[in-house]
């Protein structure tokens, strides 16, 4: 790491800061972006998991949000189709909650805000006879369905800081910036490696993008007197065996106002969240507590026949949602809008706060259009249309065949790759892309992929995670760049951080 001067360092590897990296960069801007940890390793890779407008902050009132994220639902399908696909979602009517004209009358809405290709309308249904009224109770026989999509958060924020590499940003993992200090035109940053090692570089810009830090950071890195506040709310989830059998999802009514999710993950189980709670404590070790794994569990029992019970449970994760400070009572009416701030007294300094991951692009976007601004760069937006690192399924313009007819490519790799068992290439595809091809280069056979390390983990897939991806323990491959970890017997992760270790 040697020293570094630039024209925006970026603190913080989420996906606000992975994507404010990536826009920035290919608008000709010099890059560093640092990141304590290893990137998501935070909130970006503790979320729902969807893309989509937020169908219940339509009663908050939050008309532009909602707007503005189901805007992007297809932009961001077309970008990634290997990690971002359409979901269908029911919800099953409860007659003790909210009434079914004003939710048909919502849905009509959520229809209506904002222009679909590939995403079907809302519609009413019997759940007497479709196939996702057979896991539940009888006592639910009408409901509603309509779309939205899913995502991999975690490889989200890799994708983006991968193509921000590729257009000639630095990104330093496990790296932490411990100071800053402003002058007139630029500031210097300390950056200090996960050895105890430091350097100092310059920065004509500084872009805060530390998500529940955010605050922390303008304090006492940045020394700033005042910093707006941020208001942590504990998202939760837990993970079962597979409840049902179709690929659609549920999103089910609390009577507190709250809704929950259920949702196919990861071929086998079944995902369950969130809960939003006031967090005041460190969010470095945020975790689930006993009260919400109950939660989740009795909310799931109202509505499926087979009870879900604590016992069930074979993972769970929480994230802190640092969601701008607002006038709402209650954590679950918070918005989640973002809002960016920009000091100009001296180097510009932009903090990040608030977002969500369905709008980070949007984010992004408009964050490097005040970069450039500052800076003195003529150079116009370009995410919308482009592609992320795997995602050309047909060229690098995103698609709607790419989203439309991602099984048939897959199927055409699976023949290119057909020494490979067909799960295996099954999960490349997802996870990788057209970057399977870059995976696999050099391979032939299977003896090619050199060690299985773990049961379906290849040395070929680790190097090129390490090489590529700054992965560097198992828990950065098992739960950040995949979710192997949910597949594997006990003691895989200790094995495969022996592996690593010698082969350093």
């Amino acid at each position: 790491m040697a020293d570094v001067d630039c024209d925006v360092l970026v603190v913080g590897g989420g996906i606000n800061g992975a994507g404010i990296a990536r826009d920035a960069a290919g608008r000709g801007l010099c890059v560093v972006l640092c990141e304590k940890d290893d990137l998501a390793s935070h909130t970006s890779s503790a979320s729902t998991k969807l893309i989509h407008g937020g169908l219940r902050y339509l009663e908050y009132y939050e008309f532009r949000l909602v707007r503005k994220a189901l805007a992007e639902r297809e932009v961001l399908l077309r970008s990634a189709p290997h990690i971002m696909w359409p979901l269908r979602f029911v919800m099953p009517h409860n007659a003790g909650q909210r009434p079914a004209l004003l939710i048909r009358a919502g849905l009509f809405l959520y229809d209506m805000l904002a222009k679909r290709e590939l995403l079907p309308g809302s519609r009413g249904i019997d759940l007497r006879c479709h196939p996702a009224g057979r896991p539940l109770k009888d006592s639910f026989s009408t409901g509603f369905e309509y779309s939205d999509g899913w995502v991999d958060d975690a490889r989200l924020v890799v994708l983006n800081a991968m193509d921000a590499c590729a257009k000639g940003a630095c990104i330093l993992t496990r790296t932490t910036c411990v100071g800053v200090e402003r002058q007139a035109d630029h500031w210097v940053a300390t950056l200090r490696k996960a050895d105890g090692t430091e350097k100092r570089i310059t920065a004509r810009s500084i872009v805060n993008a530390a998500g529940p830090w955010t605050q922390a950071f303008l304090k006492g890195a940045a020394g700033a007197q005042k910093a707006r506040n941020l208001r942590l709310v504990k998202g939760s989830h837990i993970v079962v065996r597979r409840i049902f059998e179709h690929d659609q999802a549920y999103i089910f009514q609390n009577k507190d106002g709250r809704i929950v999710f259920a949702i196919p993950y990861e071929r086998d189980f079944t995902l369950i969240g969130t809960t939003d709670l006031e967090y005041q404590g460190d969010p470095q070790k945020v975790e689930i507590e006993e009260s919400e794994i109950r939660y989740l569990c009795e909310l799931a029992s109202d509505y499926f026949r087979e009870p879900v019970r604590p016992a069930d449970v074979v993972w769970t994760y929480a994230g802190v949602r640092p969601l701008l400070e607002d006038a709402a009572a209650d954590a679950k009416a918070v918005t989640r809008d973002y809002f960016l701030e920009l000091d100009e007294q001296g180097a510009p300094l932009l903090s990040v706060f608030g977002g969500k991951i369905t709008t980070f692009r949007k984010l992004a976007e408009d964050a490097t259009d005040m970069l450039c601004k500052q800076l003195g760069k003529r150079a116009q937006g370009w995410t919308e249309k482009a592609c992320l690192p795997g995602g050309d399924l047909f060229g690098a313009v995103p698609q709607n065949r790419s989203v439309q007819e991602f099984c048939q490519w897959a199927a055409a790799v699976q023949v290119k790759y057909s020494w490979l068992p067909h799960e295996l290439v099954k999960r490349y595809v997802r996870a990788y892309g057209t970057r399977i091809h870059t995976m696999l280069d050099g391979c032939n056979n299977l003896a090619d992929m050199g060690e299985e390390i773990l049961p379906g983990l290849y040395a070929a897939e680790v190097n090129y995670l390490r090489r590529k991806e700054w992965a560097q323990t198992a828990a950065d491959i098992l739960w950040r760049r995949s979710k192997l970890g949910l597949h594997l017997p006990p003691g895989a992760e200790s094995r495969l951080d022996t592996w690593l270790t010698a082969q350093a």
